[in-house]
């Protein structure tokens, strides 16, 4: 009888599994009670709350007209959640659910309400530039704008700057916002002000936003070139307070915030970082060369998604995609105990809702290699026959390090081993957002964008650490996780497009020696992987190999 009442599971934690995502807030109506009806439709939209928020519209509509509710109650509404936000008293993803309570009150609204010819605040068409495909910042500007009243004519990535025009002609938009995550985007965006020149239609303003920019960059430089109004939004309040003063004619304030002295290089990179002018880094030969664990490169499409989610790094996942801030005042302490009260049950949430969506996926291989001067040299399995190389940019001073030092010199005794990885966790991840999107889900949206990005990030990780264990480097390997985000092991793996190897165009070669379409990755015009939610990397085995810039 003993044996039949044993368990093999701790109940409290399976009942505790039960409430997961439940948040102490009191959404009853006692809360709503006391509150004039025009108090009560505020609160809904500050606190992002939706029960009874139909019944506390219909009553407000015995008294006001439709529009009037919008533009007097629920914008002001709105106007708080700005202002908290820049004050740094509420996080992105609670602005993100105040909007989607916007959004359902102003779709209970429309029906009801006459077109009205300039009952909008302004309106601006936003779209990604010609060879981008992140939109993810883009279309929080568009979620911020639309639920404060104003038209947004979003017309997606990758547009080039004719369409970006027609569009805005189309559509009667006073503002075109621009948006990308490239540094190659910053050139566009400057080719698009160019273009706009020659056009004359100059009189169009113009918002740029995207991570590779900086404001010193959009503030002169291209305040030099553009004969109209370009201004930068560092997020997407910074669009809305731009928008205000661009409508109402005021001159907008140029923001200083330490950054306008910043240098931004949005040319190509100086060809003369490419050509080996004879002097070299400091480093030294590895004592001891990996023995090849296979030549070529192999795939692997079976994954336990369980066991990629714990190489996650949740300070990159919560504090940098999901946007968490630590408030003012509050110590790191404080601020882990307060994200694992409103971060981590999302994340288990998602971990659970995201498992059968998320496809990850591998292409991995190793290859002889060997250095000529900036160069890269890959050979055929004979250790003979040059395969390909890659030429990689030199640092002007400092170390002078470029990737090529990493590898023994063409004509060694003994050949080196380079390897190559690329990894997805798929499309359908892409799919799930755009849908949520679309739904005005919005605070699910960011969540879930979030989660793909670093799912792939996390699955780049964990194979990294078995093509150590591969090149029989994975000894040094530290004990616990945390220790693999400090790249506290044996060489390092860099990314296409990143600062020590910045030339997307080698994209190319890496799928010359992987053939990643076998599993569902192709390479986009601009170079960029296609699905998003993907990554590729050399992987280097050299003692010395850390993460450094080029300049």
């Amino acid at each position: 009888m003993a044996d039949e009442k044993r368990v093999t599971y701790d109940p409290l934690i399976e009942l505790m599994k039960r409430f997961e995502g439940v948040r102490a807030t009191n959404d009853s109506e006692d809360a709503f009670a006391a509150l004039s009806v025009e108090d009560k439709l505020k609160k809904h939209i500050i606190d992002g709350v939706k029960k009874n928020l139909d019944r506390h519209i219909q009553d407000a509509l015995k008294t006001y007209e439709p529009l009037t509710i919008i533009n007097e109650i629920l914008l002001d509404g709105m106007k708080t959640v700005g202002e908290l936000f820049g004050a740094g008293k509420m996080q992105l993803p609670f602005v993100l659910q105040s909007a989607e309570v916007m959004k359902a009150a102003v779709a209970q609204l429309e029906p009801l309400m006459e077109k009205v010819e300039g009952a909008e605040k302004g309106s601006i068409l936003l779209a990604t530039v010609a060879g981008d495909v992140h939109d993810i910042g883009k279309n929080l500007v568009d979620i911020i704008l639309s639920n404060n009243g104003y038209r947004v004519v979003n017309i997606g990535i990758k547009q080039p700057i004719n369409n970006i025009l027609d569009q805005c002609a189309a559509n009667q938009c006073q503002v075109i916002g621009m948006s990308g995550l490239l540094v190659k985007s910053t050139v566009i965006m400057k080719d698009n002000l160019l273009e706009m020149n020659e056009r004359g239609l100059a009189e169009i303003p113009v918002i740029l936003g995207g991570a590779a920019l900086t404001r010193g960059y959009v503030e002169e430089d291209l305040r030099d070139i553009y004969r109209g109004q370009v201004h930068y939004a560092q997020d997407a309040f910074e669009g809305l307070r731009l928008m205000e003063q661009i409508g109402s004619g005021e001159s907008v304030e140029i923001a200083d915030r330490g950054e306008r002295t910043r240098s931004h290089r949005t040319d190509e990179l100086d060809p003369d970082l490419y050509e080996y002018q004879g002097v070299k880094s400091d480093i030294e030969a590895a004592e001891s060369i990996p023995v090849l664990p296979f030549y070529g490169s192999r795939v692997r499409d079976k994954f336990d998604i369980f066991e990629i989610y714990k190489y996650i790094n949740l300070t990159a996942l919560w504090r940098g995609q999901w946007q968490f801030k630590r408030p003012d005042g509050m110590d790191n302490p404080g601020f882990n105990a307060y994200l694992e009260q409103e971060a981590r049950p999302t994340f288990n949430r998602l971990q659970r809702e995201l498992a059968t969506v998320l496809t990850p996926k591998v292409a991995w291989g190793y290859f002889w290699a060997q250095s000529e001067g900036n160069d890269l040299v890959i050979f055929e399995d004979d250790k003979k026959t040059e395969r390909l190389r890659f030429n990689f940019p030199r640092q002007r001073d400092g170390r002078r390090q470029c990737l090529a030092d990493f590898f023994r010199p063409v004509g060694d005794s003994e050949m080196d081993v380079a390897g190559f990885s690329i990894v997805t966790v798929g499309s359908a991840v892409s799919d799930a957002e755009r849908a949520l999107f679309a739904r005005g889900e919005f605070q699910d949206y960011l969540f879930v964008h979030g989660m793909g990005v670093e799912t792939a990030e996390a699955l780049a990780e964990y194979w990294h650490k078995l093509m150590r264990a591969e090149m029989g480097i994975g000894h040094n390997d530290p004990a616990d996780i945390k220790g693999l985000f400090g790249v506290k092991y044996q060489g390092a793996r860099y990314s296409f497009g990143y600062p020590a190897c910045p030339n997307l165009e080698d994209q190319a070669k890496l799928f010359e020696l992987l053939d990643p379409g076998r599993i569902g990755i192709e390479l986009s015009e601009e170079f960029m992987l296609v699905p998003e939610q993907s990554t590729s990397a050399i992987v280097i085995h050299h003692p010395a190999a850390k993460y450094f810039n080029i300049r």
